[in-house]
């Protein structure tokens, strides 16, 4: 890859959601800003390699695409009172020349005229860049469906006149939920493919928003998870393979994230009211101490997911709260809380089967737990999980 398009890609990568929600806001058409970026990417793309990357790429880009917006805006009006898109940077100017407007972008997405259920995806693909491929992937949904719906959507945010702000202060609670919604679900998509930077972009939205509203604990709570999570992200495929939590070099943990995310919860929990995102912090917190103490206390761990599952009782939660059992109560306690979980939730839920592989190991039925490794390997599509179940499986001693 040549200096040109890596320092695209970059761009792309880091600042795209930045660039694209600062002409939003100049336009109020997000689709019409999404093809003048688009344009101004494409054109990096071939005046880069010849003239050099620009001192300032970001502001080169928005140049780019504020003159594409004025083409724009000469061919839909036969006598223009104006010749550019108002309140635009020079080519030259620092970035401390736009602001960053991401927040009120993902305040426009989260706004109650748009579909709930559409509020998530729309942040993802408009705010953080995510295509809708993969969007649709995550909530496993119709990409071709999604698609249309995305597009309706912002053509309805054109049509309506949504403005581009942060809303009053009564509104902004309800929509802050939406949001962070949003922002756990960028988190999730990093987990095991920390490369991408959208961890670091799902910390630094839930970050800006924890400034924006400082009395919600929740959103602290966010921040915190994400932060504790991240903390993480290089222990956590080492050779290409899962490492599960308990397993993981502590030297590889980010001890600045790990402070700021501790610092965090300290303050949600300050504010007396416990949310998910609060406890599932906390869960992480509990699991970072071993880095200190060098063990994991269990007994905390079983307290925290009784309690989340009070709240939020996922299948993640409850297979989670069937392996603090087994720590705590041995495997065979495990395999019975696996069936209540499975008696639940159905059969095809891929955590379930590799706990339940373990606890057949650990009680030497070596049958039952290649049984569960190849239940648990036939529902999983990411790599390192695969690669570590199909290890898990291979290893399993020779059946006397």
């Amino acid at each position: 890859m040549t200096q040109a398009a890596r320092a695209a890609e970059m761009a792309a990568r880091t600042s795209y959601g930045r660039l694209l929600a600062f002409l939003s806001a100049r336009t109020h058409d997000i689709a019409l800003a999404e093809d003048a970026l688009s344009t101004a990417f494409a054109r990096a793309l071939t005046h880069w390699p010849a003239k050099g990357v620009p001192d300032n790429p970001d502001a080169w880009l928005l140049s780019v695409a504020r003159n594409h917006l004025t083409d724009h805006q000469r061919r839909q009006t036969r006598f223009p009172t104006q010749s550019e898109i108002p309140d635009m940077p020079d080519t030259d100017a620092d970035d401390s020349t736009f602001p960053d407007e991401r927040l009120a972008l993902l305040m426009v997405c989260a706004h109650p005229a748009i579909a709930a259920d559409l509020h998530t995806p729309l942040m993802l693909q408009t705010v953080l860049g995510i295509d809708a491929k993969t969007i649709a992937r995550l909530f496993m949904v119709s990409p071709a469906a999604l698609a249309k719906r995305l597009v309706r959507a912002k053509a309805k945010i054109r049509d309506a006149g949504i403005p581009f702000q942060i809303p009053d202060a009564d509104q902004l609670p309800l929509r802050s939920t939406a949001i962070a919604e949003a922002i756990y679900a960028v988190h999730a998509h990093d987990w095991l493919d920390p490369s991408d930077g959208m961890g670091e972009e799902a910390l630094y939205l839930a970050d800006l928003l924890a400034q924006l509203l400082p009395d919600d604990p929740e959103i602290k709570g966010l921040a915190a998870l994400i932060a504790l999570s991240h903390a993480r992200a290089q222990a956590r495929v080492q050779n290409r393979s899962l490492v599960p939590t308990p397993q993981q070099d502590v030297t590889l943990w980010d001890d600045r994230l790990i402070a700021y995310g501790n610092r965090q919860l300290t303050l949600a929990h300050s504010l007396g009211q416990w949310g998910r995102f609060q406890i599932e912090a906390a869960i992480e917190a509990v699991h970072m101490t071993r880095k200190d103490s060098g063990q994991t206390d269990w007994t905390a761990l079983n307290k925290l997911y009784h309690a989340l599952l009070q709240l939020a009782p996922t299948a993640g939660a409850m297979v989670a709260q069937a392996v603090v059992t087994a720590r705590l109560h041995g495997a065979q306690a495990g395999l019975e809380a696996l069936d209540r979980v499975e008696a639940q939730t159905g059969s095809g839920f891929q955590p379930l089967w590799a706990a339940r592989a373990d606890f057949a190991l650990e009680l030497a039925d070596l049958k039952l737990a290649n049984c569960c490794f190849e239940k648990a390997i036939s529902l999983t599509t990411d790599l390192a999980v695969l690669r570590f179940l199909r290890q898990k499986r291979d290893n399993l001693p020779a059946d006397p």
